[in-house]
């Protein structure tokens, strides 16, 4: 007889696995090896005999505690009775008992298309779920100065809400209904398949009523049944934070379409587009202006206007000051999501103006300082502003402009 394999091996799990992904592992194998889907291959029943096994121990805190101990020799105390004599195995539990312990599990191998779980005859009734409505997407543009103290918006969204004269279902004054045919008012019916094991019932959410046990009679004047109106003058507002980036996705609960007959409102979901600003460049936080001054500035020193997103900003100019130098005004910058304490900075990245077309006397003042020892840049000048530049040359090769 072959060596039993580790139970954590056969559903594919690590030792440490939540019982959430032992459940989700043996849902993998059982819809893999299911004998309805592999008819006459002895190999996939055995290896769905082995995986229900496995998470027979697996599921079951005591089991699973004493097999980490004592591994497959735990003995017919931690087993119940037993494994080996379980599930068929030449021993009292048959396969229709693992399709009514494990019914959970197998609730797609039956065709029941997510309407409702599976349950072995006179199980409890399945719950319906509740339906929804889509959801809205629209987008919205901001401008730095918008996501620099956030802004307020109110927009004319057109949407279904739910119909006041039945309140969303589509009965006549929301009270015409009968008792459904197909399900008995139940909410559920039974279906029998026959399988590879015989003959197997499941209790499904019914189609025909969606599990309410009641369909329309009469239908509203004012929706014709369908429990929504079109309402195309609605003015949503809605608050834009401080802080949020370009793609970006806000949502607001409950603020999209209301499903037909009755539910939960689909969501209103807000995308952030962001306007490029004419002379700012946004990084994360930190925001990035390109300064050029004039030779004469950047060599004899001044001062230089920069714009911020709320103004104005004066900065000094040191004489001397090299192409490349990056000027830092500390909390220029945005504010980081739901944190205005937290800002970023503004940069200042200098560069320095060579003109292109010069007069004659021009020319000539140039000439006169152009072999003054302090005119001439050195080896070591020369790295220093390369270095200062290379930020650049990566930001462009990054696609920021």
């Amino acid at each position: 007889m072959a060596e039993k394999r580790d139970y954590y091996e056969v559903l594919g799990v690590s030792k440490n696995a939540t019982p959430d992904e032992i459940k989700k592992a043996y849902r993998k194998m059982a819809v893999k090896y299911h004998p309805d889907k592999n008819p006459g291959d002895k190999e996939a029943e055995e290896k769905f005999k082995e995986a229900a096994e496995a998470y027979d121990v697996l599921s079951d805190e005591k089991k699973r505690a004493q097999y980490d101990q004592f591994g497959h020799n735990m003995g017919p105390q931690g087993m119940g009775g037993g494994f080996g004599g379980s599930y068929g195995f030449g021993g009292g539990m048959s396969m229709e008992d693992i399709f009514a312990n494990f019914g959970d599990v197998f609730g797609d191998l039956f065709g029941n298309g997510g309407r409702g779980e599976y349950r072995s005859a006179g199980g409890a009734r399945p719950r319906k779920r509740q339906k929804k409505g889509t959801d809205l997407r629209i987008t919205v543009k901001v401008t730095l100065k918008d996501i620099m103290n956030g802004v307020d918006k109110k927009l004319k969204i057109p949407r279904l809400v739910a119909c006041a004269a039945c309140n969303g279902t589509g009965a006549k004054n929301g009270t015409a209904f009968k008792t459904c045919e197909r399900c008995h008012g139940n909410g559920y019916i039974s279906v029998t398949q026959n399988s590879f094991f015989g003959p197997q019932t499941s209790h499904v959410v019914c189609p025909d009523c969606n599990g309410e046990g009641k369909i329309i009679s009469e239908a509203c004047d004012q929706c014709h049944g369908t429990g929504v109106l079109e309402k195309k003058d609605e003015i949503v507002s809605f608050h834009i934070p401080a802080g949020v980036e370009d793609g970006q996705v806000l949502t607001m609960r409950g603020m999209g379409n209301a499903p037909r007959n009755g539910g939960v409102n689909g969501d209103l979901l807000i995308v952030i587009q962001e306007e490029k600003d004419t002379e700012l460049i946004r990084e994360g936080r930190d925001l990035i202006y390109n300064l050029m001054l004039d030779f004469p500035t950047a060599a004899l020193g001044g001062t230089a206007e920069v714009p911020t997103v709320e103004g104005k900003a004066r900065l000094k100019i040191v004489a001397g000051t090299q192409p490349g130098k990056i000027l830092r005004l500390r909390g220029k910058g945005l504010p980081e999501l739901n944190n205005n304490a937290i800002r970023g900075d503004l940069l200042v990245n200098v560069m320095v103006y060579v003109p292109e077309n010069l007069s004659d006397a021009e020319k000539s003042a140039i000439e006169s300082l152009k072999d003054q020892p302090n005119i001439v840049p050195d080896t070591s000048t020369s790295k220093r502003i390369f270095s200062r530049l290379r930020h650049i040359f990566q930001r462009e090769n990054n696609g920021v402009n």
